[in-house]
């Protein structure tokens, strides 16, 4: 079975622009972002008082009305992060570049360290906003990975995803 891409939610003056490192096999399936039940993206958005409520997966697209977009360093949909290539991550991280500097949001959200990492070439990063982006003028945030194998407390998660309210 061959898995397929999920579409980008992607446009102009956006507030926030979040990227995760590619669409796991439920995303695949459904079309939607951050599809799998045991992924708490939904969950995090809401209790950081990003969202007014919980969304869930299959309402992705209406994320763009809050000026928040969706996409993922790199396209092709894997059971783990582990399965992409350097590669891969190589030339998603060239085409995420082309279109942040398209659409120009007022703050990137990087959904994982190692998304970042792979964007940025940087060993050591802290969370919360880069002082040196990558792309200057934008605000490049680095927060948890919403999946449930991380190991970080839910709270903890959602203190360092608060930090986006400013820039909603």
């Amino acid at each position: 079975m061959q898995l397929e891409p999920i579409p980008d939610h992607l446009q102009n003056d956006l507030k926030i622009l979040f990227v995760g490192f590619n669409p796991s096999i439920r995303s695949s399936e459904t079309g939607f972002h951050y599809a799998n039940p045991n992924n708490r993206f939904w969950k995090i958005l809401y209790e950081a008082g990003l969202t007014p409520r919980k969304y869930r997966p299959d309402e992705n697209s209406e994320l763009l009305v809050l000026g928040f977009g969706l996409t993922n360093i790199v396209a092709r949909p894997t059971k783990e992060a582990a399965e992409i290539s350097k590669e891969e991550y190589a030339e998603g991280a060239k085409l995420l570049e082309q279109k942040i500097r398209q659409f120009r949001p007022k703050a990137v959200c990087f959904v994982g360290k190692g998304v970042y990492q792979q964007f940025s070439k940087r060993k050591s990063v802290p969370w919360g906003v880069q002082k040196e982006p990558v792309i200057p003028g934008i605000v490049e945030y680095v927060a948890p990975s919403s999946s449930g194998l991380v190991r970080i407390k839910l709270a903890d998660i959602v203190e360092i995803y608060s930090g986006l309210n400013d820039y909603k």
